[in-house]
């Protein structure tokens, strides 16, 4: 295969990375809203800017819809015509229906996250707490959309990369994945900036110990999920399904299906499993960075055993990383320059400041 080609399947890898932090920071403002939490009000409007991520993640899947042909086997017609299998699968991996569903999954995923930020900025201003509650009848209706779009999303980007191995817990995996690195990222912003000093001076053990215990539910929670997902299939042994697994067990893939294990798992939940740990805001940024790492290792994981039948690394998967952290970082100033860091106008934020457990 071409360097494009390369660049084309670790633009996937990119482009799915930067959809997992905007499309679960998203999350996560609604479920503070539908939840009616406190301790994370002060920290919504760092969600809020991570969402903002949506609009490179539209950017970079731009040039992927012209490349789809070297990428996906699915779309090669003399590949289908000869493929019961791809046949059957057809009426749904097919070019139009594919772009089709992306455009659909934006436009609504844009149109919640944007609804979400205006009433929060608007309430900055005049303390409406009508805004709040447009907010949460807006997060009832946004938590099932997410749930079905979300999995939809990974199965096209993502699983359908093997078009003749399917799971049904595929989509709840990278859901997981999604909302464990957006609540990371989230995570390092809240520290670092509360570290330098340009967060408000409530924060306390309480809060880190919050984003330190959900973490740690949410990293037990993903190993559960690619457990039970790897021991179904092993178990069933079945040759359409097993031959995923052991194309990620040979040819040096192995390692890095023994890195993501510890990286993703095992180190951190060491980790973070003592209360002291979870307070102590030096581990936390540790660990966020860590979290965000193993998420992209996975990615690469599930992406690239379709490009070379070994792990390959080299200027292309340098730049895409280092881009993505660029976007991030760029995207989050950008704003914060511009709007305040906490939502001043929320009626929840002096309890959120003054949270205790």
């Amino acid at each position: 295969m071409t360097d494009a080609n390369r660049a084309a399947f670790n633009n996937v890898i990119g482009f799915t990375f930067l959809a997992s932090i905007a499309v679960g920071a998203v999350f996560f403002i609604a479920l503070e809203y539908i939840a009616g939490a406190v301790w994370t009000t002060p920290f919504r409007r760092v969600l809020e800017f991570l969402g903002m991520l949506l609009i490179p993640t539209l950017l970079m899947a731009i040039p992927l819809f012209f490349k789809l042909h070297d990428v996906y086997h699915w779309t090669h017609a003399d590949a289908v015509a000869t493929d019961k299998i791809l046949q059957a699968k057809a009426p749904y991996l097919n070019e139009m229906s594919f772009m089709t569903r992306f455009v659909i999954f934006m436009v609504l995923w844009l149109a919640f996250y944007f609804i979400f930020r205006q009433n929060s900025l608007k309430q900055d201003g005049n303390k409406d707490q009508k805004l709040t509650k447009k907010n949460i009848a807006l997060a009832a209706a946004f938590i099932p959309v997410l749930a079905i779009s979300i999995s939809l999303f990974s199965i096209d980007w993502l699983m359908s990369l093997e078009p003749h191995w399917f799971s049904t817990m595929f989509g709840v995996y990278y859901f997981t994945g999604t909302i464990l690195t957006a609540l990371a990222v989230t995570t390092y912003f809240v520290v670092s900036l509360s570290q330098k000093g340009y967060f408000f001076k409530g924060i306390n053990e309480n809060h880190y110990y919050s984003f330190g215990a959900l973490m740690f539910g949410l990293l037990s929670f993903w190993a559960y999920i690619a457990f039970s997902q790897f021991m179904l299939i092993w178990y069933a042994n079945l040759p359409e399904e097993n031959f995923w697994y052991i194309e990620r067990w040979q040819h040096g893939w192995e390692y890095v299906s023994i890195a993501i294990t510890l990286i993703h798992f095992w180190i951190p939940y060491f980790m973070l499993v003592s209360r002291p740990s979870k307070m102590n805001p030096a581990n936390l940024k540790r660990m966020a960075a860590l979290l965000v790492f193993a998420h992209f290792l996975d990615l690469y994981w599930l992406v690239m055993p379709t490009y070379n039948n070994a792990p390959v690394f080299g200027y292309h998967e340098l730049a895409f990383p280092v881009l993505c952290i660029g976007l991030i970082i760029v995207f989050f100033a950008l704003q914060a320059k511009r709007f305040n860091l906490v939502p001043v106008g929320d009626p929840k934020l002096q309890r959120g400041i003054d949270f205790h457990l």
